[in-house]
């Protein structure tokens, strides 16, 4: 069986690694450069977006967490995920202690974006 390769990131970008989803599809993730200063939920998918990017979810966010936390301010970040039950919050990962937490999506967080390309 042939191995999947890997994509070479853009310059700027860090190849974090590949990781699967509930649905069992795999994609590669790769962390754009720049740190977006304090912003709303949705100002911070948006700029994201701009970027060529998304918002991290909530198993990557852990992952950069795990081995890429030196690439982040000690601040709290956006994942790109809401609230199953609460309308109007999302969740957040902190990147000084590494909890994960869901805050209302008008407070003010940091963000950085990623990039998935399907394996």
């Amino acid at each position: 069986m042939q191995q999947p390769q890997i994509p070479p990131p853009s310059e700027g970008e860090i190849y974090i690694g590949a990781i699967g989803d509930k649905n069992g599809d795999f994609h590669h993730v790769i962390l754009l450069p720049g740190d977006n200063g304090d912003a709303t939920w949705q100002a911070q998918m948006d700029w994201a977006k701009s970027i060529g990017g998304d918002l991290p979810n909530r198993v990557e966010q852990a992952m950069l967490w795990a081995n890429f936390r030196d690439q982040f301010q000690k601040d709290w970040y956006w994942s790109n995920e809401v609230h199953h039950r609460e309308s109007g919050w999302a969740w957040c990962q902190n990147f000084d202690g590494g909890c994960q937490g869901c805050l209302h999506q008008s407070y003010e967080l940091r963000a950085r974006a990623v990039r998935r390309l399907p394996l």
